[in-house]
């Protein structure tokens, strides 16, 4: 069926690692279409690639690696069994997130506000902190940018990262005028740990446990969302499977919270942090499906050539995933969204804490400091007056129709698009039909009275 790859018996039986409950190995394939097009069928852990080394990582349970030799698939190599040694304890659980939090705004009451977005199926909190210079207010010329953490519970890396740009922007506000540029023209909302249940799982039962805390075989929170829900082969219905995807589209508390966190705050950029693969991902995640606003590609090209991750859609660099945030985000709320999986396939999901953790969140503020500049780039921002919660605005360039946006219900739009000259047309039931031509520079430019 496969080209073989050679492993030896003698490395399955030394290089065994236990994870709770269940007996599991970390394999490293040949990354082929074919083998790829295999794991994913089979619904095997599909853990992470390398795309510079060609290589794709499964975590395999005994049951599983009897499967391929009856398929006549052969592993490449199996991986240390460090890998699987479970989270160093320098890492933050929830509470130990939520103390942090708690901190942060005590710390920078004048520029930071907490707020709990929803509670997970356990009851816990989910929590994100607002930063901005005037936190007691909505400022509405001022554009939104999130940042989340931890969709998945093993991934312990990631809210270190949103940590991290919680700390940056609150200890250099004072003594850096960039930064100070940054909090003063963005709100900027921080969720540093989403799947609060599974990453007490994690903790306390299960290290490489993944998905939420339902029915105690949980759902997969990022195949959860209703857009492209179970559309192209890219989760699961088999409850066991790492990709389950729930019984029904949004049917988890923490997925619903998202979203209607989203759909009050209307950020213009979202980056969710995953790991790992040094990756940066944009919509869609179904073959052959890729955003249409070029600016997305751009971006998220950009990003990757700073963070030196490769940049793609999830089918183009990965395989087909549906039901993901980032879809969502991107078809439903018209946000500019980014996957980055951190850490690589030699650092895994439990990397050690102090080789690690420094190194990562420093290469990653690349990343997300770039979305900052970007947003006073080149684009179109302002605010409708007319008291109406349906105004469209049709952009074209060269009479050919490139983007068709909704105004936020607070009348306000952040248009994200390259220099170039544009017409707007603005289309509301209340204030008719308005026409605006605009030529953009690389700044952002700002509409007035519309």
């Amino acid at each position: 069926m496969f080209k073989w790859i050679f492993i030896s018996l003698f490395l399955i039986s030394t290089l065994w690692a236990h994870t709770d409950s269940t007996d599991k190995m970390l394999v490293s394939f040949k990354l082929t279409p074919e083998i790829s097009k295999f794991l994913h069928e089979e619904e095997f852990d599909v853990t992470g690639v390398n795309h510079d080394q060609g290589i794709i990582h499964a975590l395999l349970t005994q049951e599983e690696i009897n499967k391929f030799e009856q398929k006549n698939v052969k592993m490449m190599t199996m991986l240390p069994q460090l890998l699987l040694r479970g989270p160093d304890p320098e890492y933050q659980n929830h509470q130990e997130i939520e103390d942090a939090l708690k901190n942060y705004q005590q710390k920078y009451s004048d520029l930071t506000e907490l707020v709990e977005i929803g509670k997970s199926l356990e009851g816990r909190s989910i929590w994100a902190i607002r930063i901005s210079d005037n936190v007691k207010n909505k400022d509405y010329d001022e554009p939104v940018i999130l940042f989340n953490s931890m969709h998945h519970a093993r991934e312990v890396m990631t809210p270190e990262i949103s940590l991290d740009i919680i700390d940056y922007l609150l200890s250099n506000y004072k003594s850096d005028k960039k930064v100070q540029n940054w909090v003063d023209g963005n709100e900027i909302w921080v969720i540093p740990m989403f799947n609060v249940d599974g990453n007490n799982i994690m903790w306390t039962k299960d290290s490489m446990w993944r998905k939420n805390a339902r029915n105690g075989h949980g759902v997969d929170l990022n195949r959860n969302y209703p857009f492209g829900w179970n559309s192209c082969n890219g989760s699961s219905s088999s409850t066991g499977s790492q990709t389950y995807r729930g019984p029904n589209p949004a049917s988890e508390p923490e997925t619903q919270a998202m979203m209607d966190f989203i759909s009050k705050i209307k950020p213009v950029f979202n980056i969710s942090y995953h790991s790992y693969s040094e990756l940066v991902l944009y919509p869609y995640g179904c073959k052959p499906n890729v955003a249409t606003n070029s600016e997305v590609v751009a971006i998220g090209k950009e990003m990757g050539k700073r963070l030196k991750y490769k940049a793609g859609t999830p089918w183009e660099l990965l395989y087909n995933a549906d039901g993901g945030d980032i879809d969502w985000m991107y078809q439903v709320e018209q946000v500019i969204p980014y996957v980055i999986e951190v850490n690589s396939t030699m650092e895994g999901f439990h990397p050690n804490y102090k080789r690690s953790r420094d190194k990562t969140v420093e290469r990653n503020r690349l990343g997300w400091q770039y979305l900052f500049e970007r947003l006073e780039g080149s684009g179109i921002r302002g605010r409708v007056q007319s008291q109406e919660n349906n105004v469209n605005i049709e952009v074209s360039q060269f009479g050919k129709k490139i983007l068709n946006y909704k105004v936020n219900p607070d009348g306000t739009f952040h248009l994200i698009l390259p220099a170039g000259e544009y017409n707007l047309v603005f289309r509301g039931l209340n204030m008719g039909q308005v026409s605006k031509s605009v030529k953009i520079e690389n700044k952002l430019v700002r509409l007035e009275s519309i």
